[in-house]
């Protein structure tokens, strides 16, 4: 959506109203933008946010109506108004109130959890119990996948969470309330933004401040020129080369896994800067979803910087919770005898680390390709963690080796080959297709050799080669210069002759080698479907 003409007019007529109107007004704009961006993708669909959103309100202001009775009641005992209650008592009452607020929050996240599930996962739940049914079949069902619910539902989630363990602050508006969850930019592929952080700009008035609004547009440019010019050119070879895995084997199975890296990349990087980008404008922040992920030098740092939003709500509202819970706290006593306490911690923490990606790899879609995938993440960090005592005895022994250019850069080539497998979840259909496609990558490395017209067959001409190739170099280029600041900022610096230059030029490739064509469709981005 972020890429038709419609869109591009809708946020221009914003970004114009948005500024002339009272600021007092601007919040309202906003939330009425939101619901004529939703109902735009589909007539039902403001119905399930805005059931999401009440749900989750009225249960976060009668949480706080609870915890406001316990504190009143704390304030009566200091005025003397009530009789000062035992130990024993004002313990009983402190565990009622929380047991009210745990029931409130339970149901409230069990039913919103239970829409996203009945949705999402209903034919995936079919499927798999129609496999071990016998000759019983049950029929598939037809239902309405919302746009953005899976991001939606957890920023709802997490505002809940965060109101049950005090962690924010109630927001007492409803409509203030449906407008941080259904704000546009995020639906399609986030990032999934908390409460605390997002309502921080997102509810104050914002007078017209020329360079917020060039930074802004600037980054929309650069997202439509990474979605346009390189994920969108890319695309038609990568499903050229998962399109037919029987006759593309072998070396093009590492070709599509290492396109694919490129496609996904320039995809999802350039939608989170179109969405941070259109967010600036309007004077508001919302948080970084990506900070160099290629450059990583293990898993676990790739996670660190790739999805950020939604890893960190994972860790936050998954591992720790779980990890601290009192069933794994019954496993901890449980193991130790056989394991001694630092060992059943470990089983403890690799339990809720599995279960964490487990659910990682469910939420971005109804497949086992996608439950595998998460499992895989989840083993080989902790295989990482099991392994870090020898990687640092290493180290120690070869320090001159472990400091060069060269070790790191074959930490980081190492790192990205390793993820780009792991992908081939995406790129296949069925776990045994993956590891079929997998294993062939190396057994069949020479059954077809990559030719010239083989490359073209691919649907690409040298030319689209050769865009790709100063794409991908601009994209490295980008992010080598932003590694110690904004490149925005740094271009700003520039001479003014300079900056336009840049941004005409970065314009008119846009204009010129986006991947549009006869007949053109924009290519609905890849993490709208989760």
């Amino acid at each position: 959506m972020f890429i038709s003409y419609t869109f591009i007019i809708f946020i221009l007529v914003l970004f114009l109203l948005y500024y002339l109107i009272p600021k007092r007004f601007q919040w309202l704009l906003l939330l009425a933008a939101n619901f004529l961006f939703y109902f735009s993708a589909g007539t039902y669909y403001p119905l399930f946010i805005l059931t999401t959103s009440v749900t989750v309100w009225l249960a976060g202001v009668r949480m706080d109506f609870h915890e406001k009775r316990w504190k009143e009641y704390g304030e009566a005992i200091k005025r003397g108004e009530v009789a000062k209650p035992s130990r024993e008592e004002k313990k009983a009452e402190k565990a009622k109130i929380n047991s009210r607020k745990k029931r409130i929050m339970l149901i409230c996240l069990l039913f919103n959890l239970g829409i996203l599930a009945v949705l999402k996962y209903s034919n995936f739940i079919i499927d798999n119990v129609n496999a071990v049914a016998g000759e019983m079949k049950f029929s598939y069902v037809d239902l309405i996948l919302p746009l953005g619910i899976s991001f939606y539902t957890f920023q709802a989630v997490g505002y809940l969470l965060d109101v049950y363990w005090g962690k924010c602050e109630v927001q007492k508006n409803v409509l203030r309330f449906t407008l941080f969850v259904s704000f546009f930019p995020q639906l399609i592929q986030g990032p999934i933004s908390r409460y605390g952080d997002l309502s921080e700009t997102l509810y104050k008035e914002h007078s017209f401040d020329w360079k917020n609004v060039r930074f802004g547009l600037e980054r929309i440019l650069w997202g439509y020129f990474k979605k346009l010019v390189i994920a969108d050119r890319i695309s038609v070879a990568v499903g050229m080369l998962t399109g037919d895995p029987e006759y593309y084997t072998g070396v093009f199975v590492f070709i599509a896994m290492i396109f694919y890296a490129v496609q996904l990349y320039a995809d999802f990087t350039g939608g989170i800067d179109i969405a941070i980008g259109i967010a600036q404008v309007l004077g508001i922040r919302v948080e970084e979803n990506f900070i160099r992920p290629f450059f990583s030098k293990n898993i676990a740092e790739y996670w660190r910087r790739w999805h950020i939003t939604m890893g960190t709500w994972f860790r936050d509202y998954v591992f720790y919770p779980l990890s601290i819970s009192k069933p794994m706290k019954n496993i901890t006593t449980a193991t130790k005898k056989r394991f001694g306490m630092a060992g059943a911690r470990r089983v403890a923490v690799y339990i809720s680390t599995m279960v964490t990606w487990f659910a990682t790899g469910i939420w971005h879609g109804a497949s086992w390709n996608y439950v595998v995938w998460g499992l895989v993440n989840g083993i080989i960090i902790l295989l990482s963690e099991e392994f870090t005592p020898l990687y640092e005895k290493f180290h120690k022994q070869f320090p001159k080796l472990t400091a060069t250019w060269g070790y790191r850069a074959f930490q980081v080539i190492r790192t990205f080959l390793l993820m780009c497998c792991i992908r081939l979840f995406d790129l296949y259909d069925g776990v045994r297709g993956v590891c079929k496609q997998f294993v062939h990558m190396f057994t069949q490395f020479h059954r077809n050799p990559v030719t010239k017209q083989e490359m073209i067959d691919l649907g690409l001409t040298m030319w689209d080669y050769g865009i790709l190739a100063v794409g991908v170099l601009l994209m490295f280029i980008v992010s080598m210069w932003g590694r110690n600041g904004s490149v925005r900022a740094k271009i700003s610096e520039k001479p003014y002759i300079v900056r336009y230059i840049v941004f005409v030029l970065l314009f008119f490739a846009v204009l010129l080698l986006g991947s549009y064509g006869v007949g053109y469709s924009a290519q609905q981005f890849i993490y709208n479907q989760f």
